[in-house]
C-alpha cells in the first residue's frame, strides 16, 4: 500500500516556474515507476510525465518537453516536477500516480497506475 500526497502548486503568471513534490508513505516506493497526469476543467486526465523506479529513464508528453522535469528522491520517498515557461494551457490540478506494473516500462495510459494523490491545483493565468 503506497499513500501519496503532492503539494506545490499555485496561482502563477505565464512564464514563471513552479516545483511540485509527491510525497509517499509505505516501504518499497524505491520499486515503484511513478507518474504526473494533470486534469484541467471538463478535460480528460492527460498524461505529463514519467519517471522509472530507478530514476534514470523519464518520458513527457509533446507539450512540455524542454520545459517540465521529473526526478525523484528515493531516500526521501518523493518525487518531484520542475515546471518552468509555464503557458495558460498547464492550468490543471496536478496528480501523481505510482505502479509496480511492468516497471520496465513507462506508461501514459492512467490504467496502469495503482496509487494516486488527491492532486494539486496549478493555475497559470495574468
Amino acid at each position: 500500500q503506497v499513500q501519496l500526497v503532492e503539494s506545490g502548486g499555485g496561482l502563477v503568471q505565464p512564464g514563471d516556474s513552479l516545483r511540485l513534490s509527491c510525497a509517499a508513505s509505505g516501504r518499497s516506493f524505491g520499486s515503484y515507476s511513478m507518474a504526473w497526469f494533470r486534469q484541467a476543467p471538463g478535460k480528460e486526465r492527460e498524461f505529463v510525465g514519467a519517471i522509472r523506479w530507478s530514476g534514470d529513464v523519464t518520458s513527457y508528453t509533446d507539450s512540455v518537453k524542454g520545459r517540465f522535469t521529473i526526478s525523484r528522491d528515493n531516500a526521501k520517498n518523493t518525487m518531484y516536477l520542475q515546471m518552468n515557461s509555464l503557458k495558460p494551457e498547464d492550468t490543471g490540478v496536478y496528480l501523481c500516480a505510482a505502479t509496480r506494473y511492468e516497471v520496465t516500462r513507462l506508461w501514459e495510459d492512467a490504467q496502469y497506475y495503482t496509487y494516486w494523490g488527491q492532486g494539486t491545483q496549478v493555475t497559470v493565468s495574468s
